[in-house]
Formats: structure tokens, sequence, C-alpha cells
């Protein structure tokens, strides 16, 4: 809605308060620091409330979060689309000794390829990236590149449902993040890098 009838919603706006929701953080999103920049062209009053981030909730795992380098989305690999822009980001976090945060895939409201062939909207049923096909495809980019950015033994925390009654928080390498079973979503991911005694003592609460 926000990519496509934003317009419609900033002419609303300048007639009556008009509220717009998010999860997380407002400017989490580049979408809505750019509907912001909209607003203000057309002299639209904004008011913004902050919220809660996964960018700060994965502190939770003791990993101090000022240790942690630039962030990386990872999205679902298909038959002929198989990106890898982030694996330099995050051998360049590892290079520097930093954390990285992984965000997973979200796929909601997403038109299937068929029905756009067609020219009549059809909706794929949603799906969430979990920390099993993350790490999967993490660990088939490296084998392709070579690079020894990680590997299977290399340290991550696996988050899901954080801020929630049940949310888990796992330490272990890839290898062992692997055969969790994490359940429900939504999950993410902190490939872990140079750590601080502190940090390391955090982490070994979460490795059992």
């Amino acid at each position: 809605m926000v990519e496509e009838k934003a317009d419609d919603m900033l002419l609303e706006a300048r007639e009556v308060d008009v509220a717009f929701l998010v999860v997380g953080d407002p400017f989490g999103a580049t979408t809505h620091s750019d509907l912001v920049v909209r607003a203000k062209k057309l002299e639209v009053e904004v008011k913004v409330i902050y919220n809660a981030s996964v960018m700060n909730a994965v502190g939770v795992c003791g990993l101090q979060l000022y240790r942690y380098g630039e962030t990386v989305s990872l999205p679902f690999f298909t038959e002929t689309w198989r990106p890898d822009s982030f694996y330099e980001k995050i051998q360049r976090n590892r290079g520097l000794g930093l954390h990285t945060l992984c965000l997973l895939d979200i796929r909601v409201k997403e038109p299937s390829l068929e029905s756009l062939c067609r020219g009549k909207k059809q909706y794929e049923p949603p799906s969430f990236m979990t920390i099993g096909v993350a790490i999967d495809q993490l660990l088939e980019v490296e084998q392709l590149r070579g690079e020894s950015a990680y590997n299977e033994d290399t340290l991550c925390v696996g988050f899901a449902r954080l801020g929630s009654e049940n949310q888990m928080v796992v330490a272990g390498s890839m290898k062992k993040l692997r055969t969790v079973d994490f359940g429900p979503p939504l999950h993410c991911l902190t490939i872990v890098g140079k750590t601080h005694p502190l940090e390391e003592e955090m982490l070994d609460f979460y490795k059992n």
C-alpha cells in the first residue's frame, strides 16, 4: 500500500489526521523515509512515534550493539535468481571484527509470476525465511565464492519471535544452528565477529 497508494494517503493527510502504523521502527525501511520527504514537500506535518525494533532487540544475547557492522538482508533464492551482494558486506564486517545482523526474507502479498503474466494479480501464500534456510544459502554462497568469509564452524546467534513471551535465542556454529527447530517466525541471525570476554560470558547462556 505504501508503495502504490502513498499519494492517496498524503492527499488525505492535508485535510485530516492520518496514522500510518508499521512493524518495528518507522525508519527501519527507506520507503518510510521517502514517505516523510514527500509529506514535507506537500507541507504535511509529520509526527513520528518511535517503536521497538529488531535492530536493538538482538542485544538480548549480550553482543554489544556498537560492535555490529552493516546489516544485511538475505532474500529467498529461486532457480533463476541467487543474489550474493550480502557476501562482501559480511566479509568486510568480519575483517573489522564486527558482528553482522542478517535480516531474513519475508514474502507477504507477493504476486505470483504466473498471475503477472496473465495480467491478473494472484498472491503467493505468505512465506518467512527460517534460520536453517538462511544458513544453507549463506554456505552455498561461501562455497561458490571460496573467500573464507565464514564457514560452517563460524559462531552465530539465531533469534526467533524476539520480544514475545516465547522468544528463542540460541548460540552455536552454523552447523549446529541448522539442526535447531526455532519454531514459528519471525527469525533473524547474527554472525558473530571478535568478542569481548563479557560478550562471551553472555553467549555461554545461550549455547545449551
